[in-house]
Formats: structure tokens, C-alpha cells, sequence
């Protein structure tokens, strides 16, 4: 399956997501809190997908997606947050992220999403 890095600056999400991916067969090469991290993280272990907060205490995760689409471009990232404005979500899509997801997430929901970016050749 999938490698894929997890970007959430809340140590309880990045546990729920790393066990959903992991029990649907994919492997999380990655963790990170913040987008600093995220982006070391990515060359690190240039993953197949990126799960990203939004809101994070250094930077905001639109600001680290931007980073790591400036590097790789063709990276893979999905936002994750609470957030759901409108604007936010246009502003994340707009900035490159291939997908947005309301907080709280099911686990049908994120692997719905993880596979559909995944599929998508780009």
C-alpha cells in the first residue's frame, strides 16, 4: 500500500490516523507536529500521501503544503482540520492540497479519500 506521513500537531489525532492507516494495510513512514518537521519529514521519507492540519502552533499547514509542493511538486497532501470555512478550504485546495477533510474523521471517510488521491495520476 501507501507510505504516508502524518502531520498534526495533536498527539491523540496523529494516533487515531497512524491506527486507521495502518489497519487498512498502509505504511506511516512519518510523524510530524508541526510544518517544519513536515517538511524534513518529506525528504526524509518522500511519502506517497501527506496528512496535514491545518492550524499547528509553527506555521499553518498551508503555509508548510506550500513548502513542500515548492521542493514536490507532485506531493500528495491531504488537510485535515477543524476548520471549515468555506474560504480555508478553497484557500488549502487553491495552494495544492488534492484534498480537505472536516475534523472529526471517520475512518470510512479517510480511506475513501487517501485511496481516491492515491488513484489519481498526476
Amino acid at each position: 500500500m501507501a507510505k504516508v506521513l502524518i502531520v498534526d500537531d495533536a498527539a491523540m489525532m496523529r494516533d487515531m490516523l497512524k491506527a486507521m492507516l495502518k489497519e487498512a494495510g498502509h505504511e506511516v513512514v512519518g510523524i510530524a507536529s508541526g510544518g517544519a518537521a513536515a517538511l524534513s519529514e518529506y525528504r526524509k521519507h518522500l511519502p506517497d500521501l501527506v496528512t496535514m492540519d491545518v492550524t499547528m502552533s509553527d506555521m499553518s499547514g498551508i503555509e508548510a503544503l506550500k513548502l513542500i509542493l515548492e521542493s514536490f511538486p507532485e506531493a500528495k497532501v491531504v488537510m485535515i482540520s477543524a476548520v471549515q470555512q468555506k474560504d480555508m478550504i478553497f484557500k488549502a485546495l487553491v495552494s495544492g492540497a488534492r484534498n480537505y477533510l472536516v475534523k472529526p474523521v471517520t475512518k470510512e471517510k479517510l480511506l475513501d479519500v487517501v485511496e481516491s488521491v492515491l488513484d489519481v495520476s498526476c
